[in-house]
Formats: C-alpha cells, sequence, structure tokens
C-alpha cells in the first residue's frame, strides 16, 4: 500500500515541475531553494520555465528548462515587461536545461519586479508556452534564496570557533 502511495507521487512529480506560474522547484534534490517560473499553458510535455536557485557555493543562478528538442544551452533572449536581456545559458550539472551565464542581477529585478516575461532564443527552434507571468514571482524567489547568503557569525562566536 506505501509503495503504491510513493509511486503515484512519483508519477505526480514530472507534471508538477512543468506548472504554469511561480512555486519551489519539486525536482528531485531541489528541495526549497530554487524558485521555478513556467509559462502559460505549461505541462509535464511542453513547457518553457525560467529557474532561480541558490547555488553549491551560495551563488544566484538562473537556469532555463525547456521541452526544446536539443537542449537549452545557447544564445537567448529574456523580455521582461518592456527590458530586453540577451543571455548566453551553458550547460548545468543542475536538474535543469542550462545556466545563465554573466551578471543577472538587473535580469533578476526584472523578474521580481515585472509583470510578465518572455523567452526566446536567439538561435535554433522556438519555445512554446514562452510567456511567464511574474505574479508571486518576487515572494517564491525571495523564499528561495533566504538561505543563500552564507552564514555571518558574529566576532565572539568566530573567536570561540577558531578557539578549539
Amino acid at each position: 500500500m506505501r509503495a503504491a502511495a510513493l509511486a503515484l507521487i512519483a508519477l505526480a512529480l514530472p507534471a508538477a515541475a512543468q506548472e504554469a506560474g511561480w512555486h519551489y522547484s519539486p525536482l528531485p534534490g531541489e528541495g526549497d531553494r530554487a524558485a521555478m517560473g513556467c509559462g502559460h499553458g505549461a505541462d509535464a510535455e511542453t513547457f518553457t520555465c525560467l529557474v532561480v536557485r541558490c547555488e553549491d557555493d551560495y551563488a544566484v543562478g538562473l537556469h532555463i528548462h525547456t521541452s526544446r528538442p536539443g537542449g537549452d544551452a545557447g544564445r537567448w533572449v529574456i523580455d521582461t515587461d518592456k527590458d530586453s536581456f540577451p543571455v548566453d545559458a551553458v550547460a548545468s550539472t543542475a536538474p535543469y536545461g542550462a545556466r545563465v551565464d554573466g551578471d543577472i542581477d538587473a535580469l533578476l529585478d526584472g523578474l521580481k519586479q515585472g509583470a510578465v516575461a518572455y523567452v526566446e532564443p536567439r538561435d535554433g527552434e522556438a519555445v512554446a508556452r514562452n510567456q511567464i507571468s511574474l505574479a508571486g514571482s518576487l515572494y517564491a524567489i525571495n523564499q528561495a534564496l533566504y538561505f543563500c547568503a552564507p552564514r555571518v557569525v558574529p566576532e565572539a562566536e568566530a573567536e570561540a570557533d577558531e578557539a578549539r
């Protein structure tokens, strides 16, 4: 009975992973370290998602995760409201398609504060369901990045740790 329930949960995860809107990433091993926003009408077969993730080194990463044949590495344009951000995405060891390379601060602000984002490849095959509502993105992204900054240890505590 318990095995059957676990199997049903496992089957439900892929569908939830590409659910439209902003939410925690339900992909295995991600827990609450990543916020995923997927396009209107996204489902397990056809999806375009942006993922803001606290990386292993505590850096903030932005990932592109789509159902596009051939993968997600390459050159993209991400539009937030009236701002356009050309980006390069490189293959990643994270469970998403590719990680955006370079400075993402202005783009991250656009994702947090904007109304809608569009994700378009500059090269290769277009993606479907690429209109991502940014409603709820500020909350979801801030929650995912809450523990991203390294812990600051007060001086007295750090000195006590060094003395041990």
